[in-house]
């Protein structure tokens, strides 16, 4: 069973910053993509970031969020990370992370992912 765990959600004023991270001790972070996903109170599950952890690091950012966010790994491989910069109210929400493509080809922005961790919490006030 693999198990992912997010860290480093906080309550931040607008215009703040936080730095998610995700960590697995039995999920190898290489050569596949993953992904941050988050959800607000009474709202669907959102793609933010997602990155293709091979040679060519493809990356996707939702709208809302390119310009402020970056994902990236860690050199371990057992780390990913979301870099958020200018908060805004509206980035509120439980945000997780995602590993193992299971979607159709080519992969994307989607929730198509079999493994997710149990979210760390972001409120932005």
């Amino acid at each position: 069973h693999v198990q992912l765990v997010e860290s480093g959600g906080d309550l931040v004023r607008p215009g703040g910053s936080l730095r998610l991270s995700c960590t697995s001790s039995d999920f190898a972070f290489a050569d596949k993509p993953m992904g941050w996903f988050r959800q607000a109170p009474g709202k669907e599950r959102e793609g933010v970031a997602a990155i293709d952890l091979d040679s060519t690091a493809t990356t996707y950012y939702a709208d809302s969020v390119k310009g402020r966010f970056t994902i990236s790994p860690g050199n371990d491989k057992n780390t990913l990370y979301l870099q958020m910069n200018t908060l805004q109210p509206d980035d509120t929400a439980m945000y997780y992370c995602a590993a193992e493509w299971a979607g159709r080809r080519p992969w994307g922005l989607r929730a198509d992912f079999t493994y997710w961790g149990q979210g760390t919490q972001v409120t932005v006030s």
